[in-house]
């Protein structure tokens, strides 16, 4: 599918209908060295410019059936942002669902509506003057319909659905009540015009390649199919056009999904509860601008890109571009290193990487150093847990993270036949899959899951596994991990571990997030100091299977990289801190296999200040029975740790397979003490102890997406 904002550099629903673009503000030239001065290097809105924000959320769809739970849930998230970073709540217009959430100060002014949008960006346009910031924001559902005016290369608008949005009017031949694309660039650009810079933050799509089923207790997709809308199918034509002129001024866009891919929303918590849902990468982007004082644009897409992949490879890659990526938020955040407490109730929960078990220190003041209670938290929601303790605790006070929780058993839902025509019989495979469900015999899963992490299909033959977005191969046919029983002598013995391998898998990458995130220190946004760059070298693959030497020089990629047989990849590690830091690189491949990477046996993992160290990996991906390479999605993890005076090094290699070699609780660290317990089912449910004692070292983990395919 054809993206003509990628290629024209223009703001067009093509790429922002799938996307959350946020606004930024750099100082204009005449100002760029007082607003230096002021705020520091990464800049922000100067005393004397103003920020003005657009906040749209639609959760209820007055005439079609396609009412979403999130957005009611997201406007809170992104007003609190705005205020955080400093925007007067006065300068704030939210257009939301009644009941829409919302910061303190901030008030729905109208319902989200077509008349109500357009009015609000002609009056944004009168408004804003040179120097001025304007942050546009759209959660809600995103569609297609035919090109009007001839200007798409995909020979269709991308069209947003307000909440009045009807069907399609053969008379208008249009969306009754939509905003097509061509609309936004237009008022878009007037406000561009009058000096002023722009990021529009949308969490829509109109995309519905890669779909498959979708669980909707678990994920909910922003898209409204055209056939829904009435729009004929023959009215939406593939043919490429000319494409409409880029945009002209200073603006950051950042993309949720790719053009191909959708936006997804998930609860956090209960998913019966309205109130637990957000979209993926508005709550994902809003908790690094609420918590992050200084950064730039790509830092921000960057940050938020890495907080979504904590559960593995998602099925939305966000993106971002415009003149602005490198410029510096508006604004500045004041990190939150201690949550609220009134009597046994914290004010954070699922929202703020909290967990079941994780334990807390309990102040009676914001400044106070000595804790009067120690709890753990217990009845975890979005917004909220119980602290349980035998302690007394104050009527108010604060609480700050002293050990991460455990990862809870990874839910499985009950199988989906991706194609009831497909011919094949699983009824032999079903059948496993119920005795183990009925014997609950898997370490660390619970299967036919209402709410799950893991979505089982029944295709081809064969058990494939999607994420949490229920989306099937989302790198194309055969790229999710798949299981195939036919001639395997113990049927049984192989489904178990192929289960299990997946689980282990998920509570590893949860383990580390969790860890990441609770770990002395709290998450950083910036790396702990290990420079880190990638590059491949394309593969000589030999008709025998094997690899000859390369051919060619190595090449820099970033993530998501993409591979064939034979190819190599080289990480290389850069130590520009003053402190030593202690690596463990793992890779993860597409059955669930966990390999240590670095360091080899014997071999120290410590990486000293100003040393460089490379690291290659072959890429072994051999063409199966039908002549070509499985499809798949690997990934490659990076954890990285300082150094700490008069202790061991901090090694992680045995969170690697075999599961034999992986007990660490015995190694006297805490981190390794909390990861041997993490990956351990028959913990997830105990108060944990860390044995090594201490306190968590700082940990940051980067983790790299590598997508095998067919050689072109």
């Amino acid at each position: 599918m054809t993206n003509p904002v990628r290629d024209a550099a223009r703001l067009d629903w093509g790429a922002i209908a799938c996307i959350q673009c946020l606004m930024s503000y750099r100082a204009s030239p005449l100002a760029a060295m007082a607003a230096a001065f002021v705020f520091g290097p990464f800049g922000g809105a100067a005393v004397w410019a103003d920020t003005y924000a657009l906040v749209i959320g639609v959760s209820d769809y007055f005439h079609l059936d396609a009412d979403l739970r999130g957005p009611a849930n997201d406007t809170g998230l992104v007003t609190q942002m705005l205020v955080d970073r400093g925007v007067a709540p006065a300068q704030i217009r939210l257009l939301a669902s009644d009941g829409s959430r919302h910061a303190d100060g901030v008030a729905i002014y109208a319902a989200p509506t077509r008349a109500a949008i357009m009015a609000e960006l002609d009056r944004l346009a009168q408004t804003a003057q040179a120097g001025d910031t304007v942050f546009f924001y759209y959660s809600g559902h995103g569609s297609q319909a035919p090109d009007q005016n001839g200007d798409e290369a995909g020979g269709y608008d991308e069209i947003l659905l307000p909440a009045d949005a009807t069907g399609w009017k053969g008379a208008i031949g249009a969306v009754e009540n939509a905003i097509v694309d061509d609309e936004l660039s237009t008022r878009f650009q007037t406000i561009l015009d009058r000096g002023a810079q722009m990021v529009a933050v949308l969490d829509a799509c109109h995309s519905a390649t890669g779909f498959r089923a979708l669980g909707e207790q678990s994920a909910a997709a922003r898209y409204v199919d055209p056939v829904a809308l009435g729009i004929p199918q023959a009215d939406l034509p593939n043919d490429a056009g000319p494409t409409a002129p880029p945009l002209r001024g200073e603006y950051a866009f950042l993309y949720s999904s790719q053009s191909n891919q959708r936006s997804f929303e998930y609860p956090l918590g209960d998913a019966a509860d309205p109130g637990n849902w957000y979209g993926d990468f508005t709550q994902s982007l809003m908790s690094v601008l609420s918590s992050q004082a200084h950064l730039n644009w790509q830092q921000a897409l960057q940050a938020a890109t890495d907080g979504m992949a904590r559960n593995g490879p998602a099925a939305q890659s966000p993106d971002g571009e415009g003149t602005l990526m490198q410029a510096g938020v508006f604004g500045t955040a004041s990190p939150a290193t201690r949550f609220a407490t009134q009597g046994d109730q914290l004010s954070a929960g699922l929202l703020h990487g909290l967990a079941e078990g994780a334990q807390v220190a309990v102040y009676d003041s914001l400044t106070a150093e000595t804790p009067v209670a120690t709890a753990t938290l217990t009845a975890l929601a979005a917004n909220g847990a119980t602290l349980h303790t035998d302690q007394p605790l104050p009527e108010t006070g604060y609480a700050a993270v002293t050990r991460p929780g455990l990862p809870q058993p990874i839910r499985m839902a009950t199988p989906i036949r991706a194609d009831a025509m497909d011919g094949k019989d699983y009824a032999a495979l079903q059948a496993l899959l119920a005795s183990l469900a009925q014997a609950d015999a898997l370490e660390g899963v619970r299967l036919n899951a209402a709410d799950f992490d893991m979505q089982p299909y029944l295709v081809d033959g064969t058990l494939a596994l999607a994420g949490r977005d229920g989306v099937l191969d989302p790198q194309g046919p055969g790229s999710s991990p798949r299981l195939d029983l036919r001639g395997a002598e113990y049927p049984a013995l192989a489904l178990s571990d192929f289960l299990e391998r997946a689980a282990r898998t998920i509570r590893l990458r949860q383990a580390l997030a969790l860890a990441e995130s609770g770990s002395s220190g709290g998450f950083s946004l910036f790396s702990t100091g290990i420079g880190q760059s990638l590059s491949r070298v394309p593969g000589n693959p030999l008709s025998d299977g094997a690899c000859a030497d390369p051919e060619t020089d190595a090449q820099d990629v970033s993530d998501p990289v993409s591979v064939n047989q034979c190819d190599q990849l080289w990480l290389t590690l850069k130590n520009s801190d003053l402190t030593a830091q202690d690596v463990t690189v793992l890779y993860v491949d597409r059955d669930y296999r966990i390999t240590a990477i670095w360091p080899e046996p014997g071999l120290s993992n410590r990486v000293a200040f100003g040393e460089t160290q490379e690291i290659g990996m072959l890429i072994q991906n051999p063409p199966g029975p039908d002549g070509t390479p499985r499809a798949g999605v690997e990934e490659l993890i990076v954890i990285s740790t300082p150094a700490r005076d008069g202790e061991p090094r901090t090694e992680l290699t045995a969170l690697a397979d075999p599961v034999q070699t992986r007990d660490l609780s015995g190694t006297g660290g805490a981190l390794q003490s909390y990861l041997g317990a993490a990956l351990a089912p028959e913990e997830t449910s105990r108060t944990l102890s860390l044995s090594g004692g201490g306190d968590m070292p700082k940990l940051d983990v980067k983790r790299y997406s590598v997508i095998l395919k067919e050689r072109e």
